[in-house]
C-alpha cells in the first residue's frame, strides 16, 4: 500500500513506538521561531506562561511519537488534531495581545466559519488521505486547521463583556459542529479513510473500531471545552453584574 513515506514516517510498529520521534530540523527550528516571536509580543509573565506551554504543548503534538502513530491510526490523528485544538490553541490564543476594539463582532463569527470549514473538510475521506500522499497537504492541514483554532479561542476568550450573547452562541454552535463530525464517525456503519485499512491491525483495531474510537476523542472533548468557554463567559458577566449592584 505505501509507495512513500508520509511526513511522520512509515506506520510504526508497537514495540518500537517510543523510539519514534519526529526530529524534523524544519519544524523543531519553526516551532522554535514562533514560540521567541509570541514571547516578544507578550506583555507580562502571565501571557508569556500561557505562550511557553501552548506551544509545547504544540510541540508535543507534533515531535513525540504521536505523529508516527497518527499514520498508524485514525484515532491517534484525532488526539493530535484534538491535543492542538482543544488545548494548545487555546492556551496561545489567551497569550495573544488582545485585537483593538472595533464595536463588531465579524471576526468571531467570521473565525467560527473559518473553524467549522477546516474541520470538516480535512475529515472528509478524500482530502484525509490525500495528507499521507503530500508533506504540502499534510501541513495544508495542519495550518488550517491549528490556525482557525487559535483565531476562534482567541475571539472566545478574549472579548468584551457587551459581545458575550454572540460568544455564547459561536461557542454553541462550533461545540455542536465538532460534536455532530464526532459523532458521524463514530455512527458510520464502514471504515471511510482508504488509507487506514491496512494500518490499524497491528495494534488491535479494525478499521471501523479505529475510527469510531476517534470519533469519541472528538466527540466529547470539544463538547466540554467549548462548554467550558461558555461558563467562563457568563461568570464574567456575572462578575460585571454583581459589581454594579455592589457600588
Amino acid at each position: 500500500m505505501i509507495e512513500h513515506l508520509p511526513y511522520c514516517g512509515a506506520p510504526p510498529n508497537p514495540g518500537a513506538l517510543l523510539t519514534r520521534f519526529n526530529i524534523d530540523p524544519i519544524l523543531i527550528i519553526a516551532l522554535g521561531l514562533l514560540l521567541w516571536a509570541h514571547l516578544q509580543l507578550a506583555r507580562n509573565s502571565r501571557a508569556r506562561s500561557f505562550a511557553l506551554g501552548g506551544w509545547l504543548v504544540a510541540a508535543v503534538a507534533f515531535i513525540s511519537p504521536l505523529c508516527a502513530l497518527s499514520v498508524s491510526l485514525f484515532a491517534a490523528r484525532i488526539a493530535q488534531h484534538m491535543v492542538l485544538l482543544l488545548i494548545a490553541a487555546p492556551m496561545i490564543a489567551m497569550a495573544w495581545p488582545k485585537r483593538a476594539i472595533n464595536g463588531g463582532t465579524w471576526p468571531l463569527w467570521l473565525s467560527a466559519v473559518f473553524f467549522l470549514c477546516a474541520l470538516w473538510f480535512w475529515h472528509m475521506p478524500r482530502p484525509y488521505d490525500a495528507t499521507f500522499d503530500s508533506s504540502y497537504i499534510y501541513w495544508a492541514m495542519h495550518l488550517t486547521l491549528f490556525g482557525s483554532a487559535i483565531l476562534l479561542w482567541r475571539e472566545l476568550l478574549q472579548h468584551r463583556r457587551a459581545s458575550i450573547a454572540d460568544v455564547l452562541a459561536v461557542a454553541m454552535v462550533s461545540s455542536m459542529q465538532m460534536s455532530l463530525l464526532g459523532a458521524v464517525l463514530t455512527l458510520a456503519s464502514r471504515p471511510l479513510y482508504f488509507w487506514h485499512l491496512t494500518t490499524t491491525s497491528a495494534w488491535g483495531y479494525t478499521p471501523l473500531q479505529d475510527q469510531q474510537l476517534g470519533g469519541v476523542i472528538m466527540w466529547v472533548p470539544g463538547m466540554v471545552l467549548f462548554l467550558w468557554a461558555s461558563i467562563r463567559s457568563l461568570r464574567r458577566l456575572w462578575t460585571a453584574f454583581d459589581g454594579v449592584e455592589s457600588a
